[in-house]
């Protein structure tokens, strides 16, 4: 209602996808922007924003199964693995040195990467029935050292270590996004498909949000005994939930590496799990807009890290002398998830929350 922006008189408000105006407004700017930059920066800072778009599918996957349902998961890498070897067999060159189909249309061997690495993540979901907490995240960090072993192993998928095998080559009906043309270069091309996913991503986890099964999922994180006592079925809710939530990995996979041109077996380490992590933690868990805001904040941090040496003498630029911009990349994920717990839980979504409130209680902000 007008000048009670807060105040919701039916259920339908209350569950609404912008229920304000300055949202949709807001939201639509955003969007203008976001599909205008193709054309307003550079090429080596579009390819990085649109790895950032593509992070950030990831992110809202594992927000959906630690933020909105409470399972916390340390394996997330484990299922971005599936996806990424995933995609690059069914769209690699059948007369190379690894597995691959020729099947470089991305409408086959994108949804078939979320669909595999969804089967494992529905295999691992009756572990999280039986365990909770600090159990369930050791078991799902376990995934990653047994994911880590697989693919050194398996060399004639991977590659081997040290080796690695190129991503798969999109093309869209025919049309080919690895390369540049008169009217788009390669990485307009791929930032705009990465963007476009992550629009698609975010509507679906919104509206997954608001459904019954959003509900579901809320009331298991908040309290799985009451909620298996009113009727929340736990055991399939959290199967979906890990379903939905490696399917958004395993997409974001299939793509993570397609603007670098080349991936290996080390690329899915515990370092990526952590860094998923604190993506949500510093964008804020349970917000499908706070997991985007971490993704894009951790995805452009060494960026601004590797800009560090230039600027303070005691940070050097040489990989053997100490500290280097690595270092202080790495350094920097645990100093900005201890001050995001201590000082502002909700992460940055909170702080934009603090932001708005006291901008609508203006002049009265105490």
């Amino acid at each position: 209602m007008r000048n009670r922006p807060l105040l919701r008189t039916s259920y339908a408000q209350e569950v609404a996808l912008l229920d304000t105006t300055s949202k949709r407004v807001a939201v639509g700017g955003l969007l203008v922007v976001a599909f205008a930059l193709p054309w307003l920066v550079q090429d080596e800072l579009l390819q990085l924003l649109g790895v950032a778009c593509v992070t950030a599918v990831g992110a809202i996957g594992l927000n959906i199964v630690t933020g909105l349902a409470g399972q916390v998961s340390l394996g997330h890498a484990f299922f971005l693995a599936i996806g990424a070897y995933t995609a690059a067999a069914v769209a690699g060159d059948p007369e190379g040195r690894t597995i691959g189909f020729g099947v470089t249309e991305v409408l086959v061997w994108l949804p078939a990467a979320g669909l595999a690495a969804a089967l494992a993540g529905v295999l691992v979901a009756p572990l999280a029935t039986r365990l909770r907490g600090l159990y369930l995240a050791i078991v799902t960090l376990g995934l990653v050292f047994i994911g880590a072993h697989v693919i050194n192993e398996w060399s004639e998928l991977t590659g081997g270590p040290g080796v690695g095998r190129q991503p798969p080559a999109p093309s869209l009906l025919g049309y080919d996004l690895n390369t540049t043309d008169a009217f788009l270069t390669r990485d307009q091309k791929l930032y705009l498909l990465m963007l476009v996913l992550l629009v698609l991503a975010a509507l679906t986890a919104r509206n997954l949000a608001r459904s019954r099964v959003g509900r579901a999922f809320t009331a298991i994180r908040d309290r799985d005994i009451a909620a298996g006592v009113i009727g929340v079925n736990l055991a399939r809710y959290k199967t979906v939930a890990f379903g939905v939530s490696s399917f958004y990995a395993g997409c974001a996979g299939a793509l993570l590496y397609v603007g670098a041109g080349y991936f290996d077996p080390t690329s899915f380490n515990l370092l990526l799990s952590v860094q998923y992590i604190a993506m949500i933690l510093i964008g804020g868990a349970g917000t499908v807009s706070g997991a985007v805001l971490g993704a894009f904040l951790i995805t452009l941090l060494p960026r601004l890290t590797r800009e560090v040496p230039s600027f303070l003498p005691f940070i050097s630029n040489s990989p053997v002398e100490s500290p280097n911009a690595y270092q202080l990349e790495t350094v920097l994920y645990g100093v900005l998830i201890i001050v995001f717990l201590i000082f502002e839980p909700r992460g940055l979504f909170g702080i934009w929350i603090r932001l708005r409130n006291y901008w609508k209680a203006w002049p009265f902000s105490y």
